[in-house]
């Protein structure tokens, strides 16, 4: 699954400069994919691309680029003219995609709690964590919203990661 997306992700030209942001944002906008793990596999692939050409950071779907992932919602945090929903939804989906590929988990629309409508959340054995809101929080409220703390509580709850063979 991770080479599916990809292979998707090279198709849409990741290749372009950091000043070519809204471009990547138009192609993963108006791109069409064939379920919501592709979609979100795409965005994250895309946040990996441009954490490194934009602010300099390694991403790699690792534990230990949480500290990397944090400089760049650190950057974010606070920008006038940010939007909101593509930013939420670019490294939302990274933060999901290394849940989920450490827990062999799924992505699912499901309630989120207290809510009444569906978002995209990594299902993991039955539980639900909700990547995309953690990353809202951490946008609005800065670094409180530690995304590290975070992790080590899904970690905590979830337990020990899925092995490969």
């Amino acid at each position: 699954m991770v080479t599916a997306f990809y292979s998707f992700y090279t198709e849409v030209d990741m290749n372009a400069s950091s000043s070519d942001r809204a471009a990547v944002k138009s192609q993963l906008a108006t791109a069409v994919y064939s379920d919501l793990e592709t979609m979100m596999a795409a965005y994250a692939a895309a946040a990996v691309q441009l954490a490194r050409e934009h602010y300099r950071q390694s991403l790699d779907f690792q534990p230990q680029s949480l500290d990397a992932f944090e400089a760049v919602l650190s950057d974010l945090t606070g920008v006038a003219d940010l939007d909101v929903d593509y930013e939420v939804r670019l490294w939302g989906s990274y933060l999901g995609e290394l849940i989920r590929l450490r827990y062999s988990g799924s992505w699912i629309m499901a309630d989120y709690p207290g809510g009444q409508s569906l978002m995209p959340a990594v299902d993991v054995r039955g539980s639900h964590i909700f990547p995309l809101m953690k990353v809202y929080r951490r946008l609005q409220s800065g670094e409180q919203e530690s995304i590290a703390a975070f992790f080590n509580l899904v970690s905590e709850r979830l337990g020990q990661p899925i092995r490969a063979n």
